[in-house]
């Protein structure tokens, strides 16, 4: 896989997701081939919307916490939105129960599909095959999964 970089603003909430160019402060550098759904969005195999709503359901995995973690995690949960009077374990909780919500949304046998490919990362004929399905059939399967978790986001 070949890399893109492209320099972003860098925001308190992280690297902004649009534009180019750097308006005003720090910047960053972020390789848009890093994750596969960057990569198919970047391709043009998913619409804006079906990319912001695999973003919002990963950063719901993420702050969450879910993924498995060896070691102590010292590092600060970022908060974006009206989230600022709630301790760090009720932002934790209340983004499990979006990452919930929208994982029981999205139906049995399609959740598979979103957690292999937006939270674990895995590429699509990766996850085709640890799920025994016919090859190219997973990009139309995610398509329809994150259509429902976008209607869950209320993602227009």
């Amino acid at each position: 896989m070949t890399r893109q970089f492209v320099e972003r603003e860098l925001t308190s909430e992280g690297p902004r997701k649009t534009g180019t160019a750097p308006r005003r402060g720090r910047s960053v550098t972020v390789n848009q081939a890093e994750s596969p759904v960057a990569w198919l969005y970047a391709r043009g195999h998913l619409k804006e919307r079906l990319f912001a709503a695999a973003e919002r359901l990963r950063a719901d995995w993420e702050r969450a916490q879910l993924a498995p973690s060896v070691t102590m995690r010292w590092d600060p949960v970022r908060v974006k939105g009206g989230e600022q009077n709630l301790t760090r374990s009720e932002r934790q909780l209340v983004a499990k129960q979006r990452f919930d919500g929208a994982i029981a949304l999205a139906g049995k046998g399609l959740e598979d599909i979103l957690w292999r490919v937006v939270c674990a990362g895995e590429t699509l004929p990766t996850a085709e095959k640890a799920l025994a399905w016919p090859a190219r059939s997973g990009k139309l399967v995610l398509r329809l999964a994150l259509e429902r978790v976008a209607d869950f986001y209320r993602i227009a």
